[in-house]
């Protein structure tokens, strides 16, 4: 493969994706799952909202495996390997919305900090596309976790 990005720079790039790629998987099917099972007074509202969030991870993670099979990688698509990966909390129980909600705000943190630190790996290698594609995720995920810190409010 010769694509102008070095064997060493691509796994290192690639080993970031992963990471990338697992917190926000795990963050979509949290979401999704607060999205099934939030209840009280703002239930229309935030469910409604979860889902915009949701769906637009869901199309976010194709993304991210396919720029990892582009840099000449297999994806990981596991449970177990994104578990391994992950560093978002997963939800073990049915919080109140509230505490959804600031449970989101942590998990997109999380993801912004995974994001940024792919970030590095990427820009040493002259890696443009892998940046246009983490700058993007970081403004979904920093727009996101500021319209859910807003409730908190």
């Amino acid at each position: 493969m010769d694509i102008g990005i070095a064997e060493d720079a691509r796994k290192e790039i690639v080993a970031a994706m992963e990471r990338v790629l697992a917190d926000t998987y795990t963050l979509y099917l949290k979401t999704h799952n607060f999205h099934w099972n939030v209840t009280g007074p703002k239930f229309n509202d935030l469910h409604a909202m979860f889902m915009t969030q949701y769906v637009e991870m869901w199309n976010a993670v194709d993304l991210l495996a396919e720029r990892i099979r582009s840099l000449g990688s297999f994806a990981p698509g596991s449970y177990k390997d994104f578990a391994r990966l992950s560093s978002v909390e997963e939800a073990t129980d049915v919080p109140a919305a509230m505490e959804m909600v600031a449970q989101l705000v942590q998990g997109h943190e999380t993801v912004i900090r995974t994001t940024r630190a792919a970030l590095a790996p990427a820009e040493s290698a002259n890696d443009q596309s892998t940046l246009d594609l983490l700058t993007q995720r970081l403004q979904v995920h920093e727009k996101t976790a500021w319209m859910l810190r807003s409730l908190l409010a």
